[in-house]
């Protein structure tokens, strides 16, 4: 298994039941189901687009339970948007990283742990859409399309979500360890 390390530049929340858009905590203590008072906190959520194979609104098991996003991904996406910056608040993520610049290629399975003993398990990628591209066109008014081109840009560079593996505090500024899955030699 390879293994790499990633700091936390910052933690987030979607605690305002009128928009996605998050805003910055300087700690938190993850619980089986993500954040308490976040948009995406529970063990279940709901069907939908993102689940076809099965009717909307079926409980199912919540594996966006936490949005990671990177330092790099972000850089890259604001360049071919050809913008000054693009925040992670604006695309809803709950964890912003730098040292891992290929983040959104983490391949399921993989771990992130923290030093309190907490710990993700990678879901898989975020797949981008036009709502975070909206955002970033209110930020971004005189720039034309934001939000479609956003989709085209953010592909393989919009970040993962996961699920709580274990349960603990996380800090701004902690470093993490990512353990990457193999899948020929997949960790349990």
């Amino acid at each position: 298994m390879k293994k790499a390390t990633a700091t936390i530049n910052a933690l987030l929340i979607a605690d305002n039941p009128e928009t996605f858009v998050t805003r910055r905590i300087s700690d938190v203590n993850l619980e089986f189901g993500g954040i308490a008072g976040d948009r995406h906190f529970g063990l279940t959520s709901k069907a939908d687009s993102r689940q076809p194979m099965y009717p909307r609104g079926t409980e199912i098991l919540n594996r966006r339970q936490i949005t990671i996003v990177s330092v790099e991904e972000l850089a890259k996406i604001a360049e071919e948007l050809n913008v000054e910056e693009v925040l992670p608040e604006w695309l809803g993520a709950n964890l912003l990283i730098q040292g891992f610049p290929e983040l959104t290629q983490l391949t399921m399975g993989s771990r992130i742990l923290f030093p309190s003993g907490a710990g993700l398990i990678c879901m898989g990628e975020n797949q981008p859409c036009t709502l975070p591209g909206g955002e970033i066109q209110k930020q971004y008014q005189n720039h034309e399309k934001l939000s479609a081109r956003f989709v085209r840009c953010g592909y393989k560079r919009r970040g993962i979500v996961c699920a709580v593996e274990r349960p603990g505090e996380i800090h701004e500024n902690d470093e993490v360890q990512i353990l990457i899955n193999d899948f020929a030699n997949p960790m349990q």
